[in-house]
């Protein structure tokens, strides 16, 4: 866990856990099979406030899920998980007409000039060995992201988090740990928290993401962890697309 110094253990009440990288079966290119409001349980049972479904390519925008997410006294950001010249960024509070407009980095640039701090964009798992990570990219595409992602596969010596701190700091940007989650006992051990804003609303979440302090949680992986990752990523969601292929034929 990284923590800033300046906190008063009697403020720790006030700290909140946030969780802006998560997918659900709503997802359109990988093949889950738990709901958003499963999630949403799992969520409140965890005391989790923030969360972020980030799906790929699209914005999940279903309002039944916002509203029973705010009936819990969770706030749900709208985002999605983009591929923009085979790199995945992650977008908070966007909208899904406008993640139509975006292909390129270029694009990117132009939407974050519009939005100026209304929108948040961060890196991540950037040197994540396997799918569309920025990897040096990151470097060249620096100005597009207000934050990098500490990815939650890494054990001992296998920590390719070493290179996105050093970029984070070299660059001055702040390091958000979150599940991103593909199961739903994957969610609740990766996490950012943050002081609790005076109202709960997606501007200020962003800010306090810029501003800091932030703390983050994200212990090594465990064998059985590495294990599920692969078994996931080689067996079963293979297995799950190839079925909903044949289903769909």
């Amino acid at each position: 866990m990284n923590r800033h110094d300046g906190i008063d253990q009697n403020q720790e009440k006030d700290w909140i856990k946030v969780d802006l990288h998560i997918h659900t079966l709503d997802d359109p290119r990988d093949h889950l099979d738990y709901t958003a409001h499963q999630l949403l349980e799992r969520a409140r049972t965890l005391g989790y406030r923030v969360l972020a479904i980030t799906l790929h390519d699209k914005v999940f925008d279903r309002a039944e899920v916002f509203a029973d997410a705010a009936a819990m006294g969770i706030l749900l950001i709208s985002a999605a998980e983009l591929r923009l010249e085979g790199a995945d960024v992650v977008l908070l509070n966007v909208q899904p007409n406008e993640i139509e407009e975006v292909r390129t980095f270029a694009d990117l640039r132009c939407l974050r000039a519009r939005r100026g701090t209304s929108l948040f964009c961060f890196a991540p798992h950037p040197f994540f060995l396997l799918g569309s990570s920025l990897g040096e990219r990151l470097v060249q595409e620096i100005d597009c992201f207000d934050a990098i992602e500490v990815c939650h596969f890494y054990k001992g010596l296998f920590d390719l988090n070493r290179r996105a701190r050093k970029v984070a700091a070299a660059h001055g940007k702040p390091l958000l740990a979150t599940s991103d989650a593909h199961q739903l006992a994957a969610f609740g051990s990766h996490y950012t928290s943050l002081p609790r804003p005076p109202e709960l609303t997606a501007q200020a979440i962003l800010q306090t993401l810029r501003s800091g302090p932030l703390r983050l949680t994200c212990p090594p992986s465990s064998w059985r962890d590495l294990f599920t990752v692969f078994y996931f990523v080689f067996l079963l969601h293979p297995l799950r697309k190839r079925l909903r292929r044949l289903r769909g034929n």
